[in-house]
């Protein structure tokens, strides 16, 4: 029976990428001169990674998240993949520090919209969770298409993607 699964994973090289530039540019940039802004990428493990960016004022650390979605548009890295709802903390002195974290695996919550989502079109497939992400099985290669496509345009808020389409 063909399937295939529906995962939420940034593709990490090229976030590495986006941040080296992020950062050569941050430290090429003459507003930038004699700051302490920068951007590391945190790993606590295999699914759980961060973003933080250090600057020294609010208007520096908007700037540096600034350049670094410039640098992971240009990458091809979604932006939808970052949690950019948290706000700074202060560290010693007048520093500061934001924590993004970046989205991978897919959460209960999203994979019950996904498996809603493909019970009300119809179509003759099925979604059954899998830790964190979503295995659709049917009949025939075309339902699986129409639910990639479906699934693309229902589920707008997380950038998914789709592997081991199988035979």
């Amino acid at each position: 029976m063909p399937s295939f699964d529906t995962v939420l994973e940034p593709d990490l090289v090229e976030l590495r990428n986006a941040l080296d530039q992020a950062n050569k540019e941050i430290g090429n940039r003459f507003d930038f001169k004699g700051s302490s802004a920068k951007v590391e990428l945190t790993e606590k493990s295999a699914k759980e990674r961060e973003l933080v960016l250090y600057a020294d004022s609010d208007f520096q650390i908007e700037q540096v998240r600034d350049v670094l979605l410039s640098r992971l548009a240009k990458r091809n890295v979604d932006v939808r993949f970052l949690d950019l709802t948290a706000k700074p903390q202060k560290l010693g002195g007048d520093k500061l520090k934001l924590a993004v974290k970046v989205k991978a695996g897919i959460d209960a919550e999203h994979a019950k919209k996904i498996q809603q989502a493909l019970k009300a079109s119809k179509l003759k497939v099925q979604g059954a969770i899998q830790g964190d992400a979503v295995r659709v099985s049917g009949a025939k290669r075309d339902d699986l298409q129409a639910a990639i496509a479906l699934l693309k345009k229902e589920i707008a808020d997380l950038p998914l993607t789709f592997n081991n389409f199988r035979e």
